[in-house]
């Protein structure tokens, strides 16, 4: 493994950190450690949504499906594009202002309906996690991406087209060899970039029953520990956790009704007698005197 990926990070003034298609638990925590660790320049990008399983991961939300850094790219969705007369900008006070002229008779676009994004790419870097070959990274194959350096990170080397600087080496998982290359370089381990490989490690090891760990794996993850990060283990749920009727296919639980009256049976030895209501006679609700009796 090449020991130089904090001089060839350095080197980049912007970082694109790529997770593959449909990433694993260890893969996202690997990526969301780098990018956490380069933040003041890198971005991270994922081609898969993140599920609820991602959710106790620190930074999860910093991770976008769309790459884009270069050109602000402004939408009014919904709208007729014809309805527009003219566009025009201002500077007023040193602040841009754009000003959108509908034809005569027509509304203009309602703030709802405006969509802001970036579109192009511009990244001197692009370090891509984990993955098995190219078709891991459909990024790949869009032209933007085609003058930037590309680096992998991985237990396994990566089957690719392109020239890409391999830091992949063998390991019990990839949060593992991050680790590894972060301490090896000088970059920053905070707690939180601490906690995320400590959890990445878990998940990549089956909680250290694979057939990979070393003692190193466990000396890495003691180091993490030291560092401030924190061990969060998955929360099971179970159907008791979720109110009645949340769980599809599962009935509501049916209402208690109110009781019928209930009727006295019939006389055992076969005689009819009349059914009586078993509600008390209402004389048995009024006050009673009792007269006390002389004893002799």
């Amino acid at each position: 493994m090449d020991n130089n990926f904090a001089s060839f990070t350095e080197s980049a003034a912007s970082i694109l950190v790529v997770l593959p298609t449909n990433p694993r638990f260890d893969e996202v925590a690997a990526g969301l450690s780098l990018y956490l660790s380069l933040r003041d320049k890198a971005l991270i990008y994922s081609p898969s949504p993140m599920t609820v399983g991602f959710n106790r991961l620190i930074g999860v939300n910093k991770i976008s499906q769309e790459v884009g850094n270069k050109n602000l790219a402004i939408r009014f969705t919904g709208y007729d594009a014809t309805n527009i007369d003219k566009v025009s900008y201002d500077i007023e006070n040193g602040e841009f202002k754009l000003t959108v002229v509908p034809k005569n008779g027509l509304a203009a676009p309602e703030k709802k309906q405006l969509d802001l994004g970036y579109e192009g790419a511009l990244f001197d870097l692009v370090i891509l996690v984990g993955g098995v070959n190219d078709a891991s990274f459909p990024i790949l194959s869009d032209p933007e991406f085609s003058t930037p350096k590309v680096a992998h990170i991985g237990i396994r080397t990566l089957e690719s087209k392109r020239e890409v600087m391999s830091f992949a080496a063998p390991g019990a998982s990839i949060s593992e060899l991050t680790a590894k290359i972060l301490r090896e370089g000088g970059l920053e381990i905070d707690p939180d970039i601490a906690t995320n490989l400590v959890m990445g490690i878990e998940e990549g090891t089956s909680n250290f029953a694979g057939s990979d760990i070393t003692p190193e794996t466990f000396e890495i993850f003691a180091s993490l520990l030291r560092s401030g990060g924190q061990r969060t283990p998955r929360i099971k749920l179970s159907p008791s956790s979720f109110p009645p009727g949340s769980i599809p296919g599962k009935p509501m639980p049916q209402p208690i009704q109110k009781s019928q009256e209930v009727k006295i049976p019939k006389d055992v030895e076969g005689t009819e007698e009349k059914e009586e209501d078993v509600n008390p006679p209402s004389d048995w609700l009024q006050p009673k005197v009792y007269k006390g009796t002389n004893v002799s």
